[in-house]
């Protein structure tokens, strides 16, 4: 069977990439933007198909043909435009994405976002142009996939929209689940990812280290093992963090460790300042998963009745990583604070190979 080729627009760090390669997929092209990202997706794709830049610049004579296309451009804040108009400047990266479409001819296209996404003007937009305009030949599906669903261990919601002009291509059936059902597997768990790492995490810094992609020199390139990165919290974060028992979160805490903005704000969100637990599924890791006021973000390892069998940190780049299912492979370019982007706003390299392997059948 001939490889299928893809092509990744907005490809970030290559967490949907990394999906399709497990399922034997092959890259044709891929297009990033951010500098840092675009290295770290060079770094391990390679650097002869990586476009960095802006995608509104590439040619269309660089566009290959290729089986699928893949990505998810960026909304612009999910405003109501009003009109459905593709000419609208507020839709330039969506124009840019139907325009490697037309130009890519792919049999499949997977488009992915956040689970918002089907309550904006944009998918409004996309639907419109699949019902008349430059995605006729296509027909849609689309909804909110949970990646714990399909054997990650993080509860994330993705928008998919599969859109196929080879026949009718449906969503991918879920694997996993939270309770045992017949056929399915249960839901993966932190333990599985992260257990077995560094308790106290041995450096803060990443290594010094440079090296160049396009032409521009960047940090990295750093090993999975580089990224187990430890923080220096104040004495006061410390106690908080001590008082969190796993699944809980900033109601937890006593009234004297309460900064005055929850103090006076006994309502709102409920996973700040909160704790995974060992055998269940993450939340969604985002791009400050190093910030436990961020959310649920705080290691673990509790004890209720030994306090120093307490890991009082969150997760490091690399546990997030694993979490986000990168394998311990995958090299790094960037900052400490550009990977921690790369790898929050990742798609769950899982829950792309999922949906890879569901498509793989019709091709």
């Amino acid at each position: 069977m001939p490889v299928a080729s893809v092509i990744d627009l907005f490809a970030g760090c290559g967490g949907m990439s990394q999906g399709f390669r497990q399922e034997g997929f092959e890259a044709a092209l891929a297009v990033e933007w951010n500098l840092h990202a675009a290295a770290t997706y060079a770094a391990n794709f390679g650097e002869d198909h990586t476009y960095w830049g802006d995608i509104e610049a590439l040619p269309t004579s660089d566009i290959p043909e290729a089986d699928l296309v893949i990505g998810g451009p960026p909304c612009q804040g999910f405003s109501n435009l009003g009109s459905r108009d593709i000419e609208d400047p507020r839709n330039k990266l969506w124009k840019q994405y139907l325009r490697v479409v037309t130009a890519a001819n792919p049999k499949i296209f997977v488009l992915e976002n956040v689970e918002r996404f089907r309550r904006s003007s944009e998918f409004e937009l996309l639907l419109s142009e699949a019902a008349g305009g430059l995605l006729s030949e296509y027909k849609l599906h689309h909804g909110v996939l949970l990646a714990a669903d399909y054997g990650v261990a993080q509860r994330r919601p993705r928008t998919i929209v599969i859109g196929s002009r080879i026949g009718d291509v449906r969503l991918p059936q879920p694997t996993h689940a939270k309770q045992p059902m017949l056929g399915l597997e249960m839901w993966e768990t932190v333990r599985s990812r992260i257990e077995g790492y560094p308790a106290e995490p041995l450096t803060t810094s990443l290594p010094e280290s440079t090296t160049k992609f396009f032409g521009q020199k960047v940090p990295g390139v750093f090993k999975s093992e580089d990224l187990h990165l430890g923080r220096n919290p104040q004495p006061r974060s410390l106690l908080r963090y001590d008082a969190i028992p796993p699944g809980g979160g900033r109601f937890d805490l006593p009234d004297d460790l309460l900064p005055a903005c929850w103090a006076n704000k006994a309502s709102g969100t409920t996973d700040v300042m909160g704790r995974m637990k060992w055998d269940a599924p993450s939340l969604t890791i985002r791009t400050e998963f190093f910030k436990p006021e961020k959310g649920q973000y705080l290691h673990p390892q509790w004890e209720r009745e030994d306090s120093t069998a307490r890991v009082n940190r969150p997760i490091t780049h690399l546990e997030a990583a694993r979490l986000q299912d990168f394998p311990e492979s995958y090299v790094w370019c960037g900052s400490k604070i550009e990977i921690a982007r790369q790898i929050g706003n990742a798609v769950p390299v899982g829950l792309a190979a999922a949906v890879a392997r569901h498509i793989k059948q019709y091709l």
